[in-house]
Parts: C-alpha cells; structure tokens; sequence
C-alpha cells in the first residue's frame, strides 16, 4: 500500500478548521496531522505527494440515507434526471424507446421525472401514449412516491374507472372515474406487479456504477435505505456480498431491512427473530442492523401524515391528514422489540404526524436498549415545535436531507399551499434540532436527489437551492453553520452508521478522507455549491482522482 503526504491544505475535522496544513497516511491510517515537516517525516520515504493547492482537506463523507443499487440500477434505463421540462421528459422517453426496441416484455422502464412539470404534479397517460403508444410503460417519479403509467401499461393490469384505491395508495382520475395516469404510493403496485423483476445481475452492476459514482463525490461509506423485496427489486444483500467476496466491494455499507406494510403486532416477534438471523449470519459488504420503517408519504401527493389536514381538500375522497402506513399499536409493538434485540429503527418521517408517532415508539423502549442503539429518523420535512427537544430526550439522530429545505418549484407551487403559513415555518427545522442539542446526520436519498454532499451542504448552510441568489430563503432561522453541518455530513454520519474508526482527521484513524478543489470556508455561502471533489482516499487508496 502506497504512503500519502497530502500537502497545503486547509484540513477540517470534528466540526472545525484545524492550525495544520498536512498529513500523512500509511499502511490505510493517518500517521500524523500537522505541519508539511511533521506529516512528510510520517509519510516516509517514497510517500506520494498530493498538494491540496489550498483546497480544503476533510473525512470522506457517509451518506446516512441512500438507495445506491437503485441508483445505480435506474441510471442504465430511462433516465430523466437530465431533463428540465415536461417536454424534454417526454423527448427523453421517446429517444430511450426507440434505441431499445427489445425490452424485457417490451416495457419502457425508468424514473426520475418532477411533478413540478406538469400541472397539479400529476402527468397524464395520454402524454406518454403520444410518444410510446403501442409498449408499456412505467416510470417513478423523482421522490419514488408516485410513478406514471401510459394506457398500455394500465391495460395490462387491468386498472380501470371500478379499480378500487388501495388502502396505502391512490389513483389519480378523471372526472368520470377512469385512471388518468399518476399512481400515488401503494397505488404503484397496480402495475408494478406486472413488471420484469430486476435481476440479481442487474443489481450487482447497478452497485458497481454507484460505487463509481458516490467514490467520486467523496462519499466513502453509506447506509442502503431499503434492503428487501422492494418494488420489483430483489433482497440486495446478496449482490453486495457477492461483490464484496469477488473483492470489488470497496465501500464500507450498512442497511436497513425494509418493514413490510402488511406486518401486524402478532406478527413482530417473528419478523425481529428473522432480522437478528439475517445480522448475525450475514458476510462481508453489508451490515445489517437497521430495520427501515416507512411511516408515511410525502408532502406533495397529500401522503404525508399531518395532524391537522390538509388546506386543499383533494375532492378525491382520500384521508385529509395524509397516510400512516403503521398504526401506533404496530410501531409500539415493533420498535421495543427491534431495540432490545440491539436492531435500530430507521423511520422516514415527513409529516408532523409521522414524527410524533415515530418519537411516540422510541419513547416506549426500555431505556438501557434505546440507548445501546442509533434509531434515527429521516427527512423530517414538518415538525411540530413540540417534538425538537423530545430527539435530544430520546436519543434520536436527526437524518438530514437538506437539499430539499429550499424555495424550489416543487415547494413553493405544489407543497406550501397544501400546508399554509404556520406549518410552512415548521419545515426541515434543522438550526432549532441543534440548538437544542440533538444529534445529526446527513444523507442524500438518492436517486431522489443528487449525492453531491456540497449540493446539499449549500442548502443546509444558506437554505436556498445551490444556484438561486434572489429566492427567499426557506426559514432562513433554521440554517445551520458550514461547519455543523460539514461536521454532521462527516463524523455525525459515521457515528450513526457505526464506523467511529472514521470521520475525523486524527493520527490512528482509518485513512478515508477527501480533498476539495477550493476551501468553502474562505468564500461567500452562497458559492459553497460551486466546490467539487478532486480525489477520494478510501482506507489509504486514492480511488478519486491523483
């Protein structure tokens, strides 16, 4: 293994800038933190010279929610990340279907479209027939609670005007009945069901391109949101530990074990025996001693659980206050028994209701087991006041998405009319959760959103989109310091997913870390969405970058 001696940097670590300039990496471990002379004479003879140039040297960062396979997997199909409009959309769709004529079953596959390009949020399946009329087709949206289908595609599964709503869904309609398109949630199984499953092939190369892709941007370790039979995809453990037994696993990886809708209580001990099986069994490449617990929708297809109900009713005959897909006699049941058999809970929670729920399960856990235990909750998008100090209580690490707590048109068009003014001030209440002493971290959800920590960085420290210099900030009080929220993105993060060897720039520690073609800190906030990652050391590899 090749010694490093990274040079001139401004080297940040444990939430600060550090009075050093230099370290040294051997045999996988930082050596020693300090002056050029003191890192080079630790570094040994024939140490590879990097120069940071300036450029702001910190831990490799660990995606605290991710959906990695996904990622990978959903950018070799119809990818519509790329596009900007409605029309590039359905450009992007046709442009894929003609240069793959011969798809599992002929279906066009893929993802990643805004509801903010269509009107109401909600595509119509006559658009996708204009481009692809005579092939299925089935696309998940950009935050994977929704997906849009063409008339073949519901055809095939018999979705028509008699199609009942499922109780974890909805069918958005026409005026007389018929199913104009959108499917909300559970409603995506309807015609998910019918889709070629994904094969274990494809998951093993999906993960490979993420691997790629998230080494890249300096994330060195991360944490597989849904692990588990999951909307056509199979139990991913076995691709990651196929890989990493071919040794082309580099990452270090965590899971979550998704949370079936249909479990009941008398059914929790049984689920809980299994997942202490699966972690104790379990090989190298993916830890598993979390289990994924989604507890309600979004904001924006009114699937989020609020307390008080939506502004706007929906004239669709679905519940007010959005959808909890666990009940509090499940969730008490489940979280006690996941935490005293040493399994955390990862809830994703959006709506204030959702998050008191969640907080409602962790407080009834034995104390002793909540605390031997990282139970986190993720997203936190509307969160009543009431409820801030109960995550320092409880010992519950705030997972931040921050990217998403900005002025964008998804927001300001689809979201903020449905909450109103007061629980608009509640949303993503990041600066208050620290203020009053609450753990975090940081994680990105993609594919949802970008993985680029700086992207999300720049959000959480301005709370406007990385780019946008005139829109009002969102809760401009709730923004965090570059520094916090660097720290939660790099030690919080790893405490949270169990690698404590990392995260922090200090002679012992694992060698995983990153270098930035600038130092943020020297410049103004609103240009922290400018830095890039220019290389990537993973347990003492340069695997980014040179």
């Amino acid at each position: 293994m090749t010694n490093i001696l990274i040079r001139d940097g401004v080297l940040f670590s444990g939430g600060r800038l550090l009075d050093a300039t230099a370290l040294a990496v051997r045999d996988g471990r930082i050596a020693a933190v300090g002056t050029e002379e003191e890192a080079r004479a630790a570094a040994g003879p024939g140490a590879r010279t990097v120069d940071a140039a300036g450029g702001l040297v910190t831990p490799g960062f660990a995606d605290a929610h991710v959906h990695a396979c996904f990622g990978g997997v959903e950018a070799a199909r119809c990818d519509l990340t790329g596009a900007d409009s409605a029309q590039e959309c359905l450009d992007a769709v046709r442009a894929y279907a003609d240069s793959h004529p011969d798809t599992p079953g002929g279906w066009v596959l893929g993802g990643g479209w805004a509801m903010s390009w269509f009107s109401g949020g909600t595509p119509a399946k006559d658009l996708l027939d204009a481009v692809v009329p005579d092939r299925p087709v089935f696309l998940i949206n950009a935050d994977h609670h929704g997906a849009w289908a063409n008339s073949r595609a519901l055809a095939l599964a018999g979705v028509d005007a008699r199609t009942p709503d499922p109780a974890d869904g909805r069918i958005e309609r026409d005026a007389d009945g018929t199913p104009s398109g959108t499917l909300h949630e559970g409603a995506m199984d309807l015609v998910g069901r019918l889709v070629p499953a994904t094969t274990a092939e494809e998951c093993g190369a999906g993960i490979l391109t993420a691997q790629e892709y998230l080494l890249s941007l300096g994330v060195t370790a991360w944490h597989e949101a849904i692990v588990g039979d999951y909307a056509g995809y199979p139990d991913i453990a076995p691709a990651y530990r196929a890989l990493a037994a071919a040794g082309r696993l580099h990452a270090r990886v965590t899971g979550a074990v998704w949370v079936p809708r249909d479990l009941t209580p008398d059914g929790v001990d049984a689920f809980v025996a299994d997942l202490r099986v699966r972690r104790e069994e379990g090989g190298p490449g993916l830890r598993l001693d979390t289990a994924k617990i989604m507890v309600d929708g979004v904001a924006e297809n009114r699937t989020a659980a609020l307390h008080d109900p939506y502004l706007a009713p929906c004239g669709c005959g679905g519940p007010e206050r959005g959808l909890a897909y666990f009940g509090p006699d499940l969730l008490d049941a489940l979280v006690p028994a996941l935490n005293a058999a040493g399994i955390a809970a990862h809830f994703h929670a959006i709506g204030d209701r959702a998050v008191t729920t969640a907080l409602d399960s962790v407080a009834r856990v034995e104390p002793g087991h909540r605390a031997a235990v990282r139970n986190h909750l993720a997203h936190l998008q509307v969160v009543d006041p009431r409820d801030v100090p109960r995550f320092r209580e409880l010992g519950v690490t705030v997972n931040m998405q921050a990217l998403w707590a900005c002025n964008e048109e998804q927001m300001t068009e689809l979201t903020l009319p449905l909450l109103g003014p007061e629980r608009a001030r509640w949303q993503y209440p990041f600066g208050s959760l620290a203020a009053d002493g609450a753990e975090l971290a940081m994680g990105s959800d993609w594919p949802v959103s970008t993985p680029d920590p700086w992207q999300a960085l720049h959000v959480a420290a301005t709370r406007r989109a990385p780019g946008d210099a005139g829109s009002p900030p969102l809760e401009a009080g709730e923004a965090l310091p570059l520094a916090r929220a660097l720290e939660a993105y790099t030690a919080g993060s790893h405490r949270l997913l169990g690698f404590g060897d990392a995260g922090l720039l200090e002679a012992g520690r694992r060698a995983d870390l990153c270098v930035a073609d600038r130092d943020p800190f020297a410049g103004p906030p609103e240009d922290v969405h400018l830095t890039r990652n220019r290389l990537t050391v993973l347990g003492g590899r340069i695997v980014h970058g040179g």
